[in-house]
């Protein structure tokens, strides 16, 4: 279960960087959005997260992390 939770957390934060990198290049083309748009999305993503760690610590099925075999 350690391990479930530790490479969704390293999914989250690529996911997070990607989205950053998608906002910056955005920023650098000259495509600005609105701060109150970036907060929606940025709330968003912090519900799908939330919904993401409940689902993977209870085990209510639906979200299933793809093993590392050794």
């Amino acid at each position: 279960m350690v391990e479930t939770v530790i490479a969704l957390l390293i999914y989250i934060c690529i996911i997070a960087l990607v989205f950053y990198l998608i906002v910056y290049v955005m920023g650098v083309l000259g495509i600005a959005l609105p701060p109150k748009v970036l907060q929606i999305l940025m709330v968003i993503f912090a519900l799908i997260v939330i919904l993401m760690l409940y689902q993977a610590l209870l085990g209510s099925g639906g979200f299933r992390l793809p093993t590392f075999n050794k």
